[in-house]
């Protein structure tokens, strides 16, 4: 080793120690701080508001203020879907002149298709298919055959 990396090397290792001996007097504490990392910043002051002056809680005591209601009962399906101001129904879409159906809910779709309900009519039809759509009176109510 060089006598000029020994001095380099032990002069680093001076430098690094300078501020950590207890006999230093040139610490860390002593030098002046930077002023621009550590600016002083003025203290702030909270200003308090009367309660008066406050905005409405928009929690628990608002929902007690509520009279009106935005839905009523649907005159196509009975659900309480219907909404007052645009005048369409949540549930089937009336006044829409197809019930309103979405494929994300397979499930929805399977409540309201045909025969969940009583079928008045569609029973009849089937029984009337079957019989060929016969018209007028059955024979035997007409009374007998006169020649």
């Amino acid at each position: 080793m060089k006598s000029c990396d020994r001095l380099t090397l032990e002069a680093v290792g001076e430098s690094r120690d300078q501020g950590t001996s207890p006999d230093n007097h040139n610490s860390l504490s002593d030098t002046t701080p930077d002023p621009r990392a550590t600016s002083i910043r003025p203290a702030t002051t909270t200003t308090t508001t009367s309660p008066s002056t406050e905005s409405p809680a928009k929690g628990t005591s608002s929902f007690g203020k509520r009279h009106n209601k935005t839905h009523t009962l649907c005159r196509r399906c009975g659900r309480r879907s219907f909404h007052v101001q645009k005048s369409t129904c949540a549930n089937c879409g009336y006044p829409a002149a197809k019930t309103r159906k979405f494929n994300w809910s397979e499930k929805a779709k399977r409540r309201k298709t045909t025969g969940s309900g009583r079928m008045r009519h569609l029973k009849e039809v089937h029984r009337r298919f079957h019989n060929g759509f016969q018209v007028g009176t059955p024979k035997g109510a007409r009374g007998p055959e006169n020649h």
